[in-house]
């Protein structure tokens, strides 16, 4: 065997995979965001609540990100002169709390259950962690901070631009989470007008003359348990 030839079975030899490459690939883990968001370990804790249970208030340390497994959750505002504001209504699969990632030392909004609820917390350090480190979780993170920023900013032109009536009917269809099928939808949580009226930024007699309006109309079928007509998109499209 010639010089070249033994330089080739060295290069050939360099470049082929041990076998303890070989299983260290084999072996690799598959890591699931979803199992992770289920799992207790460290830095992170799962937590049940009653309905009207705080999970944190507005002013506490921010110090963790949330993550709904189970349940709805309220995300409120209280002003200096006590007039509260609803900034959100979540439910499963989606994150709060997560302004703590942005050098947010204290909370911005309490945090309250409207359903029975099952919350993961994340603590602020396993979460930068694992954004860090597992690219699954970072883009399912990513999807849903897209996702709100969206719908933030679908309510400041709602805000800024529609009716009363019109921001109650859309806040009643989200609500719903309405489908594309023609049958009535029902809200699966039981929702005050006071608090309706604390997410359109309106008064409480005012949702209750549209709510009345609606069902006049058989937009909504209020006979117990609120349930949501697709004819109530017209009053939406209206605007």
């Amino acid at each position: 065997m010639n010089s070249k030839d033994v330089r080739a079975k060295g290069d050939a030899e360099a470049v082929r995979p041990s076998r303890n490459d070989l299983a260290r690939k084999g072996n690799k883990r598959t890591f699931d965001p979803h199992l992770f968001l289920a799992t207790v370990a460290d830095g992170r804790t799962l937590a049940n609540y009653r309905k009207n249970e705080v999970v944190f208030s507005q002013g506490q340390p921010a110090d963790a990100v949330f993550y709904i497994r189970k349940g709805k959750v309220k995300l409120a505002v209280m002003s200096r002169k006590r007039k509260q504001a609803v900034i959100a209504i979540l439910g499963a699969g989606e994150f709060f709390g997560e302004e703590c990632l942005n050098r947010q030392k204290l909370r911005r909004a309490t945090a309250s259950t409207l359903t029975e609820s099952e919350v993961m917390r994340v603590q602020k350090a396993e979460m930068i962690r694992v954004l860090h480190t597992e690219s699954m979780f970072a883009e399912m993170f990513m999807v849903h901070i897209l996702a709100r920023m969206s719908r933030v900013e679908d309510d400041l032109v709602d805000q800024l631009l529609n009716s009363s009536e019109s921001r109650l009917a859309r806040t009643l269809i989200r609500l719903a989470d309405f489908g594309e099928d023609d049958t009535i939808q029902p809200i699966a949580v039981k929702i005050s007008q006071g608090t309706l009226a604390n997410i359109v930024g309106t008064t409480r007699s005012r949702v209750s003359f549209f709510m009345n309006k609606f069902r006049k109309l058989g937009f909504i079928d209020y006979n117990g348990d609120l349930k949501i007509n697709n004819s109530l998109l017209t009053v939406v499209l209206r605007d």
